[in-house]
């Protein structure tokens, strides 16, 4: 039995990591209006793989893969989105999800719109 619980843990710390890590990258957009560092062919290819894994997951009724797969193509379907949009329905987009509570002046580092 302790086998299974260390397994168990491993694969929540695991599904945990790949979730978080689309939220730095979703966050920087949000907030710097910028996707001229994002690939579009590789969230192209990222996404699909998120449709793949949910789909193979529904396939097999496991919860765990369907529940972390929802998440990570909503956030990698989000990214690529926010790379497809026009300048001016992105900074509409950041601008909306942006909270309340944060400085809206943005980063030190966004780019000043080209004249």
């Amino acid at each position: 039995m302790p086998q299974f619980h260390a397994v168990t843990v491993v694969s929540l710390f695991a599904a945990t990591l790949s979730m978080v890590s689309y939220v730095p990258q979703a966050w920087d957009i949000i907030r710097s209006r910028n996707t001229d560092g994002i690939s579009v062919k590789t969230y192209i290819v990222t996404v699909a793989g998120f449709v793949a894994w949910l789909t193979y997951g529904a396939l097999i009724r496991q919860w765990a893969i369907i529940g972390q797969n929802i998440i990570c193509l909503g956030l990698s379907s989000f990214i690529l989105a926010m790379k497809l949009l026009p300048q001016q329905k992105k900074e509409a987009v950041a601008e909306t999800l942006t909270p309340p509570f944060v400085d809206d002046t943005g980063p030190s580092d966004r780019k000043a719109p080209s004249s």
